[in-house]
């Protein structure tokens, strides 16, 4: 079971995410992953940047705000007796990270690999204060870095895990805990290199930690508890009526996630597919909820559009060659190249059949290295005008309108566009892939909400 940030972000949740466990652990053996306590990873990364710019004073005002968090989260959570070792483990993990960040104001500078050791000291925090309350409580449990377990290439931000290296490690360090009867409690987001230089997993870390872990330990179920019932089928600040959806397979989960939906980043369900791994997404403020079950396949087959997400910020950059004879296949292979240099992830592309002009979607966060990237790239043909100035577009949004049941399902995409032109938006770009899983539109970012709500109702997806 993994718990993310909202889940561990107060004494009081960290009492339900382990009576969570406990009751688990009564009927089969179990392991948890653990987030950071909500906001604190922001405050870490935010003195990173204190001490890039050599400024001591909001270096030691931050370290003494996550101290007094902490310490106050162990005094009402533990025992007289259990708090003075916890204390003293919560002070020696702040105090590796105080060195680390009066080491980066030294060097006026924040290296990846410091940057990656740094910023997992959250999980670890989490993990040391629910793992005494289990054991206070009479559950067995001990907390793991896991970069002890997780074992990583070496792309620090965005690593990528070994898995039989991994499966090894797990087996060597966490079987024989389960074997006895003990919950590992496992922080998420953080791995290794195999020569024990620190990384991170990148977004949405932790879940892909827990799948990690499910993976390496032949997990008979993975759950993912957040602050939300389960997947919906929009999201219901825009759309009062969206559902919680029952079941959605690895697919529709993945889309989703790839195109914001707050459900399982992408990289979380690829551990899992390969040996069918059951994911249940369920909520820790409301344990009664069933949640959504997410599986190969959807036990009634064929329903349809069943859910549309949206992102909003996003920027569509399109490259067009100056003439049809320029070889536009070829200007697409290298921009796609740069970006992929880069590690930029295309959200939509779309291209015309004529000119080959070609456009894609990244995230707005991304848009700076990507342009640097496709300048360089196409540093020669720009300069000799064979393509036309790299245009941007940061006014727009993305709408993704996901269902297995939608594969030939004839007129749909009609219904779709014209749901959105009745509300008078338009519709910039269309995608869609040889699956038919997924119909992307790029629209004005002033647009999203109406269309959004006009797809949703279209579909009947609603309650």
């Amino acid at each position: 079971m993994k718990f993310g940030g909202t889940s561990m972000g107060s004494a009081a949740r960290i009492r339900v995410a382990a009576d969570l466990t406990a009751a688990q652990q009564r009927l089969r053996p179990t392991a948890i992953v653990v987030s950071a306590m909500s906001k604190v990873t922001d405050l870490l990364l935010d003195t990173l940047r204190h001490a890039e710019n050599n400024d001591a004073d909001a270096i030691a005002q931050n370290v003494a705000t996550l101290r007094a968090r902490h310490h106050d989260t162990a005094r009402e959570l533990l025992d007289p007796a259990a708090l003075p070792a916890a204390l003293a483990e919560i002070d020696s993990i702040l105090g590796e990270f105080e060195r680390i960040a009066k080491g980066m104001q030294l060097l006026g500078d924040r290296p990846p690999r410091s940057v990656d050791e740094a910023i997992a000291v959250g999980e670890r925090l989490s993990a040391i204060l629910i793992a005494a309350y289990l054991n206070g409580q009479g559950t067995p449990a001990a907390a793991i870095n896991s970069a002890r377990v997780v074992i990583t290439d070496a792309v620090h931000g965005n690593a990528t895990p070994l898995l039989d290296l991994t499966r090894a490690k797990a087996a060597e360090h966490l079987a024989p805990l389960l074997a006895a009867g003990t919950v590992p409690v496992l922080t998420g987001f953080n791995g290794a290199t195999a020569d024990g230089k620190p990384t991170t997993l990148g977004r949405g870390g932790s879940d892909f930690s827990a799948s990690i872990f499910a993976y390496a330990l032949d997990a008979a179920e993975l759950w993912i508890w957040t602050d939300v019932d389960g997947i919906m089928s929009a999201d219901p600040r825009l759309v009062p009526d969206a559902k919680v959806l029952d079941e959605v397979t690895y697919a529709e989960a993945a889309e989703l996630a790839y195109n914001g939906a707050k459900v399982l980043h992408p990289r979380t369900l690829a551990p899992l597919v390969e040996k069918k791994i059951p994911v249940w997404s369920k909520n820790s403020f409301n344990v009664a909820a069933k949640g959504t079950h997410i599986a190969p396949a959807l036990s009634t087959p064929g329903q349809g559009a069943r859910a549309v997400t949206s992102m909003a910020n996003v920027a569509m950059v399109s490259v067009e060659p100056a003439s049809a004879e320029i070889p536009g296949t070829r200007i697409m292979a290298r921009a796609l190249d740069a970006l992929a240099l880069v590690g930029a992830e295309v959200l939509t592309f779309s291209s015309s059949s004529y000119r080959q002009s070609f456009c894609f979607l990244i995230r707005k966060d991304e848009l700076q290295v990507v342009l640097q990237a496709l300048r360089e790239t196409l540093a020669l043909e720009l300069e000799h005008g064979y393509v036309r100035p790299v245009e941007v577009d940061d006014n727009v949004g993305l709408i993704a309108v996901v269902g297995e049941g939608m594969r030939g399902q004839a007129g749909l995409a009609g219904r779709v566009f014209t749901a959105v032109s009745r509300e008078q938006v338009n519709i910039i770009a269309i995608a869609q892939g040889s699956s038919e899983l997924t119909i992307n539109l790029v629209v004005p970012r002033s647009g999203i909400e109406k269309a959004v709500k006009a797809i949703h109702a279209e579909c009947g997806m609603g309650r």
